[in-house]
């Protein structure tokens, strides 16, 4: 889409999506023709037929897409670097400037789980290696396409023993790309009956209640923390995420307001939404009317939170279909796109330095005064 047709052409910040969830489809196929693996289909159309949603699901439903074509992907070193570059050129094109990638280098890497998350056998590909794959595949985007990109790497809540080696992932490469933590995947795990994911998230949790947003071990070890929490699961899931693993962001956070309680604290303490709108619709995670989504509430509050795709090959869609989405059901203006891209930035992973340059950066697009936002 050119940049006069967008809903909001100029420059973006965008802060969750997903890498799996973002491959294009022709390479998609073009891998699963170069390693003999089966797809649902033979062309981009019969392949989005199977892989992409077409009506609302449940979040089990939406995670057993995956299952369609990644068997095409993980394990692939070339495939590993080519959807990571790829992924920064698509960003490119939406108008995105700044993008954080997240993924589980276990899963990408096909490590066996019981049942085995593909369907394949183990390979040699290890979650170091595919680290510094995707390293190599943003960086390379980033020269070419004149974006900053960076990572955010997953620890899964259904595989606990995947959580420690993740951490020490997230510490030998963080000053190469890698950004910070994540915890994702199926809401009902408990956090008490997760020591390992606990531990991941210790430089955290020395730190104090009060000091989410500045932790100085944290800031000592380079582990920013996010994590999915009241996408599917209740508010408790959310305070798990913000008292146990003191999470600077929450990923989709919707049923936060369940508890105005917590809601309020939430808003009081400044705490980042990140925010996909028509992922949220697909999953069932909200309502299948758009004017009553949780953002409209966010919004009204002035909440900070952002925009983001999650999984576009999924949902078949890109950074103009969310921003299209609450322009016309929320009645979204300029400058709540503003408002929003300038909070994406200001709650980035990026160094300070790196923050302060990407918020005058925009300030610049926007014509605005800093710090007016």
């Amino acid at each position: 889409m050119e940049r006069g047709l967008r809903v909001f052409g100029d420059p973006k910040v965008e802060l969750h999506v997903h890498l799996d969830g973002a491959i294009r489809p022709e390479t998609i196929l073009h891998f699963g023709r170069k390693r003999g693996v089966p797809l649902p289909g033979s062309t981009v159309d019969d392949l989005l037929n199977h892989v992409s949603c077409r009506i609302p699901m449940t979040l089990t439903q939406f995670l057993g897409k995956f299952n369609h074509y990644m068997p095409a992907i993980a394990g692939d070193r070339e495939a590993v670097r080519r959807i990571a570059y790829e992924l920064v050129e698509t960003k490119a094109k939406e108008g995105v400037i700044y993008v954080e990638v997240r993924y589980s280098p276990h899963l990408l890497a096909n490590c066996c789980v019981d049942p085995i998350p593909w369907g394949q056998s183990e390979g040699d590909l290890t979650p170091d290696e595919v680290v510094n794959l995707v390293n190599q595949g943003l960086q390379d985007g980033e020269r070419d396409f004149r974006i900053k990109a960076r990572s955010i790497l997953c620890c899964m809540r259904h595989m606990p023993s995947w959580s420690p080696e993740v951490v020490e992932l997230c510490k030998k490469y963080r000053n190469n790309s890698v950004v910070a933590i994540d915890l994702a995947g199926d809401e009902s795990v408990k956090m008490e009956n997760s020591s390992e994911h606990r531990k991941a998230y210790e430089p955290a949790r020395r730190a104090g209640v009060s000091d989410r947003s500045c932790c100085k071990e944290a800031e000592r070890c380079g582990i920013h923390r996010t994590v999915h929490a009241g996408e599917a699961g209740p508010p408790a899931i959310i305070k798990e995420a913000v008292y146990l693993l003191k999470a600077e962001r929450i990923g989709h956070g919707y049923r936060v307001l369940e508890d105005p309680e917590l809601y309020k604290e939430l808003l009081g303490a400044k705490m980042h939404f990140e925010v996909c709108p028509l992922s949220s619709y697909f999953t069932g995670a909200c309502l299948p009317d758009f004017g009553k989504h949780p953002v409209a509430q966010f919004r009204k509050d002035r909440a900070n939170y952002s925009i983001n795709t999650d999984d576009p090959l999924i949902f078949n869609s890109n950074i103009d279909k969310d921003y299209s989405i609450v322009k016309d059901y929320m009645g979204f203006t300029e400058e709540d796109f503003k408002r929003v891209n300038i909070n994406a930035a200001q709650s980035s992973f990026l160094p300070e330095k790196e923050k302060q340059e990407l918020l005058n950066t925009l300030y610049e697009a926007y014509g605005m005064v800093p710090n007016a936002s």
